[in-house]
């Protein structure tokens, strides 16, 4: 199954898709005009690197952002009882690392998919809330999924691996376009390729 990009990634120039990133970002980063989700890329940074491996308090806030919220029992599971397990599971999953270097298809044993499919366990925690809290943790690695965005590039049943071989198609064409909208919104490294991809087609499924 391969993506179906939204215009504005298939245009001849970046113009609409730069315009989609500043309004959901600010004309100015996170100036007030922004959308809420605009926070979810740097919420709470101090602690970032050195709680890679474990999800926090500050990644359930990072969340609400995106219009998601884990419920108390949900709470306890993620940063409690079942916290060693997860903190095991994003230990096997690596550092974060750019979707488009990744070589091959995902196995049934691929820790990220072990990941997902443990996070999925949780009391309320469905395939969104999944993918955004692991977003939240591996950025640049694993692309956020929702129904507007699966509607618009086509990946309902299949979400992470066509997005990964339309980043890699053409000598990594799509991802270099990424970097390169980004840039021209003026949005800091904190917002990865993958969530440029996110944000654009999510501003044109909402419009359409």
């Amino acid at each position: 199954m391969s993506v179906t990009l939204p215009p504005p990634l298939i245009a001849d120039n970046d113009d609409n898709a730069v315009a989609l990133l500043r309004q959901y970002y600010g004309s100015t980063y996170l100036d007030t005009g922004c959308y809420t989700g605009a926070y979810f890329d740097s919420w709470a940074p101090q602690n970032r690197a050195a709680d890679s491996n474990r999800f926090t308090a500050d990644d359930l806030v990072a969340i609400t952002f995106l219009s998601v919220a884990v419920k108390a029992g949900a709470a306890r599971e993620l940063l409690v009882t079942r916290a060693a397990r997860f903190a095991e599971l994003l230990d096997a999953v690596g550092p974060d690392r750019d979707l488009v270097d990744e070589t091959g298809e995902l196995t049934p044993d691929a820790p990220i998919l072990l990941l997902e499919d443990e996070l999925r366990t949780v009391t309320d925690v469905g395939r969104t809330i999944a993918t955004k809290l692991m977003a939240r943790k591996r950025p640049r690695l694993v692309p956020i999924y929702d129904v507007v965005v699966g509607r618009v590039l086509n990946t309902e049943k299949v979400h992470r691996d066509p997005i990964r071989e339309a980043l890699r198609a053409d000598g990594g064409a799509l991802h270099t376009r990424m970097l390169r909208t980004r840039a021209a919104a003026a949005l800091p490294d904190d917002v990865s390729a993958l969530r440029v991809l996110d944000v654009i087609s999510w501003m044109h499924g909402k419009s359409a």
